[in-house]
């Protein structure tokens, strides 16, 4: 259920009371960015950001990202702060033993389901260059990095939710941007997931398009072979929905949406689970996200189906846009 503060970011005009503590944080923040020098690392830098706080689908991007620059010929890493784990305080490369609670969730996530290398630190200057020198990489995609102004980049896209959009269009702590609605213009590609929320007149400029969120093949919690089922063998049943993410409603709709009888747990994003999360989720199947599968397992059962989504993005010009703007840095650093 949405918190008294995200009803009034998304369904009310902004606080009387907090809009000034929102200009104030507005100015500040504008300030420290303009005393900002950004730092290269060497190769181009790709960042896949928001200007809204809570999940817009970032994630999903920097995996369909990564295969496309695979598929390109390219060799791309990730860099990311490591939300959610212990480690990241110095620049750390996640490896196969890491766990989210060293790592955090989405480090864990990347790198799983794309085998691109991925360095987690709160510096991502460092962790950028830690990359570039320990994993042969040729381009760098910053996972919500907009915001870290020190890294240089040669590319911004920017992930809008589709259904929330901007809200109330104020900053924090009167509405849920990190940065004003003009930060849009700015940005070399947005993309809208789902909904149908079009950017504002004051970005016309900049090139956009909508994405879908598509359900691959059910795999079991247990299992690490090959997907074992598919969602429409679930429809008309009833199901625990299990989601520890950003805006966990998106995930609960979209299952609801393939015929499902949903019933929703919602977590806080990276929640770290146990198994007294799972322990009364009896009677139905267990349906979750991959994000948190990667900190179910052994808590709960194995039997539990994880639930991969992957972008469907249908925008031509978009897509041949981003290529040549790729192959222009690429072309640039040789």
């Amino acid at each position: 259920m949405p918190t008294r503060l995200e009803r009034r970011w998304y369904g009310a005009t902004p606080s009387p009371l907090l809009t000034p503590v929102a200009a104030l944080y507005t100015a500040i923040a504008a300030r420290r960015r303009a005393a900002t020098v950004p730092q290269a690392v060497g190769v181009p830098v790709i960042v896949v950001g928001n200007i809204s706080v809570g999940g817009t689908g970032k994630t999903p991007v920097v995996q369909w990202l990564v295969r496309q620059l695979v598929d390109a010929g390219l060799r791309p890493g990730v860099v990311s702060r490591g939300y959610g784990g212990r480690l990241g305080r110095s620049p750390v490369r996640v490896l196969p033993q890491h766990t989210p609670a060293e790592v955090g969730d989405e480090p864990c996530l990347i790198a799983a389901t794309t085998g691109a290398p991925v360095v987690i630190g709160r510096d991502r200057v460092a962790a950028s260059r830690l990359l570039c020198e320990h994993a042969a990489v040729d381009v760098v995609i910053a996972d919500d990095g907009l915001q870290h102004y020190r890294l240089g980049r040669a590319m911004e896209i920017c992930v809008v939710d589709g259904v929330r959009g901007l809200g109330n269009g104020a900053c924090l702590p009167a509405g849920p941007l990190r940065e004003p609605a003009q930060r849009l213009a700015e940005v070399d590609f947005i993309l809208v997931n789902g909904g149908d929320w079009h950017p504002p007149a004051l970005a016309a400029g900049t090139p956009w398009a909508r994405f879908a969120l598509r359900v691959g093949a059910l795999r079991r919690l247990g299992d690490d072979g090959a997907p074992a089922g598919d969602l429409s063998a679930l429809v008309g049943q009833r199901v625990h929905a299990v989601a520890g993410i950003g805006r966990p409603a998106r995930f609960f709709e979209m299952l609801t949406a393939q015929g499902l009888q949903v019933q929703p747990h919602a977590f806080p994003d990276h929640h770290a689970f146990t198994a007294t999360d799972f322990a009364a989720l009896s009677g139905a199947p267990i349906l979750m996200t991959e994000k948190d599968a990667v900190k179910a397992r052994g808590l709960a059962p194995d039997s539990a189906w994880v639930v991969p989504v992957t972008v469907d993005l249908h925008a031509p010009a978009l897509t041949a846009h981003l290529q040549q703007r790729l192959d222009t840095l690429i072309h640039d650093r040789t």
